[in-house]
C-alpha cells in the first residue's frame, strides 16, 4: 500500500490514492462489481479508525464468495476523507483492511482490489465518489469492460460514478441506504435495482446475466 503523511495541509489533486492489490492473477471475465466498502461489506461505523470496530454485513461473504466463484472481479472503492482530517493513520487503515480481508477469508471470499480516496470534500479531487477517476484507474488496470459491470453501495455517491461510466447500479437498504430511498426525489439518477443487501444483490446480478 502507499503510504503519505496525513500531516500535510494538502493533498496532491486525484494524484493522491491508495490501492491494495488483494489478487490479480488472470480472470475468465472482464466483468466487475464495484463495491463500497462501508455500510455495504461491513457494519456502518463513524469514521471507523481500528480494526476492533470491523464486522462484515451478515450474508457479505457469502455475496463475494458468489462473485469470486462465477469468475467476477471484485473492487472496492471507498472515501475516507479522515485520513485528511487525522482521524487516523495509513497504518490503522492497513489493520482495518487486513481485518476485513481475514474476515473475508474465513468464509472463502476474496476481493481483488481496494481503492481508496483520502481526500476531504472541499479538496476538490476527481478521485472521491461521485467522481469517477478511481474507477476508471480500476478499469485501465484490471482491464474491465464497464459497460458488463455493476456498482453497489448504500449511498448514491457509489452509484453515480459507475452510471457515469456505463454500469448498471445497485442500492442497498443497508447502511445508509434506508435514508436515502427516504430522500428519493434529490437524486439524480435512478438505480437500476434496490436490494435488501449486498447478498440479495448479487443474487440479482447474477440471475440478470444468466437470463
Amino acid at each position: 500500500m502507499r503510504s503519505f503523511d496525513i500531516a500535510q495541509d494538502k493533498f496532491p489533486i486525484c494524484d493522491f490514492r491508495l490501492r491494495e492489490t488483494v489478487n490479480h492473477g488472470p480472470h475468465p471475465t472482464a466483468r466487475a462489481v464495484f463495491l463500497d466498502r462501508d455500510g455495504t461489506i461491513n457494519e456502518e461505523v463513524i469514521y471507523l479508525n481500528s480494526a476492533e470496530q470491523f464486522r462484515l454485513l451478515p450474508g457479505a461473504g457469502e455475496a463475494i464468495r458468489l462473485l469470486n466463484q462465477k469468475g467476477w472481479l471484485v473492487i472496492v472503492i471507498t472515501n475516507q476523507s479522515a485520513l485528511a482530517r487525522g482521524y487516523f493513520t495509513a497504518e490503522d487503515l492497513a489493520l482495518v483492511h487486513q481485518k476485513m480481508k481475514a474476515a473475508l477469508d474465513g468464509e472463502g471470499a476474496q476481493i481483488n482490489a481496494i481503492y481508496v480516496c483520502p481526500h476531504q470534500p472541499e479538496d476538490g479531487c476527481l478521485c472521491r465518489k461521485p467522481g469517477t477517476a478511481l474507477f476508471e484507474q480500476a478499469a485501465r488496470e484490471f482491464d474491465i469492460d464497464l459497460s458488463k459491470s455493476y456498482a453497489i453501495g448504500d449511498k448514491m455517491t457509489d452509484l453515480v460514478p459507475g452510471a457515469r461510466l456505463g454500469c448498471r447500479t445497485v442500492l442497498l437498504l443497508t447502511g445508509h441506504g434506508q435514508e436515502q430511498l427516504e430522500n428519493k426525489d434529490e437524486w439524480e439518477m435512478e438505480p437500476d435495482y434496490i436490494a435488501p443487501d449486498l447478498l440479495s444483490a448479487v443474487r440479482w446480478i447474477l440471475a440478470e446475466v444468466g437470463k
